[in-house]
């Protein structure tokens, strides 16, 4: 019975959040490089750490260089947005997916993004990539990261005005 109930819960949701009809032709690879080895070293490491840390667990999904669609519109236009690392917890851990299509996930956004930093991308990560973070997809948690500078780890949590607050270390760092 209880299992009913929660199918019926799942199917109100997913008619609460009706998107537009997306475009069946998604691309799920730009051809773009990595800035460096550096980069897809640092998002094998944080994919296997949160793998090792939730290895008893089947809900959440760890993911480097995929494209997060988010609308249709953002899909017709081919205007790609994929974060370096993410991690969506509350969702099918088992399932195969080549990119995160919002409209196949139920509405649900990362809840933990993560952008390592070059110099040619640093402007657009602690801009336009951090506001899109924040307002569209209301991610919880933010944090950029330049693999070539240590120092440079910064964050950001979405405050209770839906706005990010920077994190600021403590005396353990």
């Amino acid at each position: 019975m209880q299992e009913q109930t929660t199918q019926t819960e799942n199917l109100q949701l997913e008619d609460e959040w009706t998107p537009s009809p997306p475009p069946t032709d998604l691309i799920f690879d730009d051809g773009e490089p990595w800035e460096s080895n550096r980069h897809r070293i640092a998002m094998n490491v944080l994919i296997s750490a949160v793998t090792l840390a939730y290895q008893e667990r089947e809900d959440y999904f760890a993911g480097g260089n995929m494209f997060v669609y988010y609308s249709s519109e953002q899909a017709r236009n081919r205007d790609y947005k994929g974060p370096d690392f993410f991690v969506a917890l509350n969702v099918d851990g088992k399932k195969e997916r080549q990119g995160w299509v919002l409209w196949e996930e139920g509405g649900r956004y990362p809840d933990v993004i993560v952008e390592l930093m070059s110099p040619s991308t640093a402007n657009q990560d602690q801009g336009k990539k951090k506001d899109l973070y924040e307002q569209v997809f209301k991610t919880g948690h933010y944090f950029i990261y330049d693999t070539f500078a240590p120092e440079s780890l910064k964050g950001w949590k979405l405050g209770e005005n839906f706005r990010y607050q920077e994190i600021t270390p403590d005396d353990r760092g």
